[in-house]
């Protein structure tokens, strides 16, 4: 049976590969002798290209370009100083560089780089001088963005998965797993015996529903991010998600850190009570630096 998980999830692996679009455009990096002078001046631009399409936007690109592009609206929710306003983004019609104007209460709101401006009164068109916006002001963005609905789309898709996991061990006990549970068994399984027991111990189920949790978000979430048909959503790309996961997780530690764990921070073991004044700031210092650490690299691996 665990043969047969391991070639799953090695076929899975495979297909993610092979049918993967984005690794096939990888290769455009690769310089090519025979390349004429006319691709170099080409004005083509992929890192704003690839920006384009990895950062948060108001709506969800699935295929083709400018106006002709096929997209998912979704809401543009804004608090102004005539109270709340509520549209969709398609209202733009896909313009992401300031020339269209939505006019709602009077008040008038363009997109400029995936921002919402709301123009100054009296204004008709955006205005740029160098790289900033001069005529226009910021309201309140309260909007579900890509990243927004990327995190509403994983925990539907948590909930579907692990309820269907529980109604199947719930239903038929400890029969050899199929179907879904055959590939979330070996998952689980490692995230108990790999990742809780050598780091916890023996009280490590009261963390497992937690570690779980953060570990199915941030697979299914970087697994949304290789399908192109959903607009590759890049969810731990985005600081804010990776800042919210990194916060929680020093909660929960700090609260549930026992005596030894904070008398080796005050009171370092082997260590002369004069290099106290050093030792316990570092120490208090590094609490914080390990979470920030890990955020970066996880923020910086997508």
């Amino acid at each position: 049976m665990h043969q047969k998980t391991t070639f799953k999830l090695v076929v899975l692996i495979g297909m993610i590969f092979l049918f993967n679009p984005k690794l096939e455009a990888g290769q455009d990096h690769v310089s090519d002798p025979t390349a004429t002078k006319e691709n170099e001046k080409s004005d083509f631009d992929p890192v704003a290209f690839a920006f384009d399409h990895v950062l948060d936007a108001h709506e969800v690109h699935i295929a083709g370009e400018g106006a002709s592009s096929i997209t998912l609206p979704l809401p543009v929710i804004l608090w102004t100083e005539k109270g709340l306003v509520t549209f969709l983004s398609s209202a733009f019609h896909h313009d992401n560089e300031g020339h269209h104007i939505v006019e709602k209460k009077g008040l008038n709101f363009v997109k400029y780089h995936e921002k919402i401006y709301l123009l100054n009164p009296g204004e008709s068109h955006l205005k740029i001088e160098g790289k900033e916006v001069v005529n226009a002001v910021q309201p309140l963005d309260f909007s579900i963005t890509k990243a927004v609905f990327t995190m509403f789309l994983v925990a539907f898709l948590l909930f579907f998965i692990f309820f269907k996991v529980a109604r199947f061990y719930k239903k038929n006990g400890a029969v050899a797993p199929k179907g879904i549970v055959s590939w979330m068994e070996p998952l689980v399984l490692f995230v108990r015996d790999d990742i809780a027991e050598p780091n916890i111990g023996a009280k490590k189920d009261r963390f497992m529903p937690y570690l779980l949790t953060v570990f199915f978000f941030i697979l299914i979430g970087n697994l949304l991010g290789l399908i192109p048909w959903i607009g590759s959503p890049n969810l731990t790309g985005n600081i804010s998600v990776t800042v919210t996961l990194a916060m929680l997780t020093l909660i929960i530690q700090l609260i549930f850190s026992k005596k030894p764990f904070w008398k080796h921070i005050f009171m370092p073991p082997g260590v002369p009570l004069a290099l106290y004044p050093i030792l316990v700031p570092i120490e208090i210092a590094g609490i914080f630096i390990k979470p920030a650490a890990l955020l970066i690299r996880l923020y910086s691996r997508t």
